[in-house]
């Protein structure tokens, strides 16, 4: 037992510049030890320190998170999701008051010396043995990776290092909700960990129990400053919708007075620039009108989790470092890692971050009909209670497994540009993009206002029929793969009767923004690639990495990528023939064999277009992801196009001006062949 309290001491220590050990503004809320599932443990206070409050910070809201979050970077490091976590940590500080005085203040310091110094390293020492338990016979077992057959189809892997991988994420699964979030980071990075090995961690899941409803009601009931829960819901379903790692969700319905009947994502115009733009987007593509919803979404961290996985965490970073002290290891950079896994924690832990998150990608899409995204009740949010709209629709994984029928190409299309804009205009983009986060729901047609009338009265949108869920009951019996060829009929009547796709995208606690430094480099080797020169992206990539030194063999990396930009090069005028996940899955490959450390921005963003072109696919095999962008950079280059002629950078108008003389070509190739098929260039008389 000394020596797990030895080491949680020297975690502690390694940890305290970095993460902070956590203590509730109210206090510790905590009562008797609870177990989670094969073990998960959390340890609390001990007896008389319930009542405490040593952090001075007032709570802020959301509506702050936000208002931070708009601030001017000013060319700096910073970016929105940083600003908040340092906000959200500042304000779980554990001090002694400004206002405590005299014995009190004794007291008060003596206990916060017992806490930081004592309980914090016992818990964390403990914790530590528990972990042993699971792990030892993991690494016992690391020999069996050289024994075994070679798999073809697996990447030429050992049948012993895949039984070892498999062994690895049980482990993981019985670890607790940081190690299996830790299972599900790792296996997004390619560019680290080999493809086998990444590809076994996707697979990881929580299995973790529900927390009781007395512990849901308790935590509600706080976010809506104590008011009775009868009070609160009109209804309210006890079992959750989902369970996950780290929270778990129900559906209620809102009493009619803490509803938020007049927001709308469709507001009217008050000029007639806006008016007329909007009206050729109605035509075009169907601005939809929202009817308000009194059914909301309610997340809920577990009780006690903060402490479990701020301990883990600590952990972590001080077997980084020991494996970082390795030699050969050190181009991993695992104490960065590990650090830049932390932040990813710890914004999940602040569900306010999410629903600021949830407001600010509303604000981008708001004259966007490609993407919806639910609304937040910011007043009834807190760090351990998530609050926003329902979201009605049906799971993207749904039209992959049954097909889109008559809407498949459209909502394929809808997702890819959703995602560019999110990428290429706004520098803000939903980091978890899977198939489970999408949906898609159904709206009718809006008219055009003729008029252009600022008096002109509109229909309450309370007024309108809900037509959505109606809708979407039509499609779930045919759900699962039950009657495909019933699917698809079901989607045309739909399509007849006037109603159009929009996807929905939920699950925002975590999104990629590009601080300066990063984007600098970005558009870097943006241009380099515009320009075709693999050769000077490669020599690019492997000075501006994180670790220029641990680089082998900078001149053959340089080479290849020469060699495969070429290659794209060759290819570019072909529809669907160039395959951007097949083309970036090949550079993360080349970037784990060359040492190559890519920042873990760079590798979000390669692995939410990999994901997104995956999707896209399967909906639409024809798919183009350089079409897609075309629009967007159309939009791009009439807002900064001046600026880039100033500075006299032509990289990005080359690249609109090769995808406009792409499209031609290939347009009139089209046309050509329909032509020919149809007999129109000598038809018969």
């Amino acid at each position: 037992m000394r020596a797990a309290l030895t080491l949680g001491q020297t975690c502690l220590r390694q940890s305290l510049p970095r993460a902070r050990p956590f203590l509730q503004c109210r206090g510790f809320q905590v009562a008797t030890k609870q177990t989670y599932s094969r073990g998960w443990r959390h340890f609390r206070p001990p007896p008389g320190r319930e009542g405490l409050i040593l952090a001075a910070a007032v709570a802020l809201s959301p509506v702050a998170f936000v208002q931070l979050s708009e601030k001017d970077n000013g060319g700096t490091e910073h970016t929105a999701e940083g600003r908040m976590l340092e906000a959200s940590r500042d304000e779980i500080k554990k001090e002694v008051k400004d206002d405590v005085r005299g014995i009190r203040r004794i007291r008060d310091s003596i206990i916060l010396f017992l806490d930081v110094y004592l309980w914090e390293p016992l818990c964390t020492g403990t914790r530590f043995l528990h972990l042993a338990i699971i792990f030892v016979p993991v690494i016992v077992t690391v020999p069996i990776i050289w024994i075994g057959s070679r798999n073809k189809e697996r990447d030429n892997e050992r049948s012993g290092t895949l039984w070892w991988y498999w062994f690895l994420v049980k482990s993981m699964e019985r670890a607790g909700p940081a190690f299996i979030k830790l299972g599900q980071w790792a296996a997004s990075r390619t560019d680290i960990f080999p493809t086998q090995m990444c590809e076994v961690m996707s697979q990881l899941h929580s299995n973790a129990p529900a927390h009781s409803l007395l512990e849901t009601k308790k935590t509600i009931r706080r976010a809506f400053d104590g008011r009775p829960f009868e009070d609160i819901f009109e209804e309210f379903e006890e079992k959750p919708l989902g369970v996950g790692a780290i929270a778990q969700v129900y559906r209620a319905k809102l009493k009619p007075d803490l509803t938020a009947p007049t927001d709308s994502d469709a507001e009217e115009p008050h000029n007639l620039r806006k008016q007329v733009r909007k009206n050729v987007d109605t035509l075009i593509k169907s601005t939809p009108h929202r009817v308000p919803s009194s059914f909301v979404a309610i997340k809920v961290l577990h009780p006690g989790i903060e402490h479990m996985i701020r301990r883990d965490l600590r952990i972590m970073g001080f077997f980084a470092s020991a494996i970082n002290a390795l030699p050969t290891m050190e181009w991993l950079s695992l104490p960065d890692e590990v650090e830049q896994f932390g932040e990813m924690m710890r914004l999940q832990l602040d569900l306010r971050i999410e629903a600021a998150n949830l407001s600010i990608f509303r604000k981008n899409f708001k004259e966007r009909t490609t993407a919806w995204f639910p609304y937040p009740y910011t007043d009834f949010t807190t760090r351990q209670v998530l609050v926003e709209e329902f979201a009605q629709g049906i799971p993207l994984a749904d039209f992959m497994e049954n097909g889109g029928g008559i809407f498949q190409e459209e909502i394929a299309n809808e997702g890819l540009d959703a995602f560019l804009r999110m990428l290429l205009l706004d520098n803000f983009v939903h980091a978890d993009l899977h198939p489970g986060n999408i949906m898609v729901r159904f709206y009718q047609s809006a008219h055009p206002n003729l008029s252009f009338s600022k008096s002109h009265e509109h229909e309450d949108p309370q007024a309108q029929p809900d037509v959505t869920e109606h809708v979407l009951a039509r499609l779930r019996p045919h759900r699962k793969g039950k009657d495909k060829q019933a699917w698809e009929l079901e989607l045309a009547k739909i399509d007849k009767e006037g109603f159009r796709p929009q996807l929905i995208f939920i699950d925002t606690g975590l999104v990629t923004e590009l601080n300066a430094t990063n984007r600098r480099n970005f558009l870097d080797l943006f241009k380099a690639i515009a320009e075709f020169d693999g050769y000077k992206a490669g020599h690019l990539m492997c000075e501006r990495c994180r670790q220029p030194d641990a680089v082998i063999d900078e001149e053959i990396f340089a080479l290849k990528m020469q060699h495969l930009v070429l290659g794209v090069k060759s290819r570019t005028l072909a529809l669907g023939n160039m395959k951007i996940g097949d083309i970036l899955n090949e550079v993360l490959g080349m970037v784990r064999s060359h040492h190559v450390r890519m920042e873990g921005d760079f590798v979000n963003v390669v692995i939410s277009i990999l994901l997104l072109e995956g999707i896209g696919r399967s909906l639409n095999p024809d798919i183009d992801l350089l079409s897609s962008a075309l629009p967007i950079l159309r939009q791009l280059g009439a807002q900064s196009g001046g600026g880039m002629l100033r500075q006299g950078d032509f990289s990005m108008l080359k690249v609109w001006a090769g995808l406009e003389a792409r499209k031609f070509l290939q347009a009139s190739i089209e046309d050509v062949e329909r032509c020919v098929k149809y007999d129109q260039l000598s038809p018969n008389v």
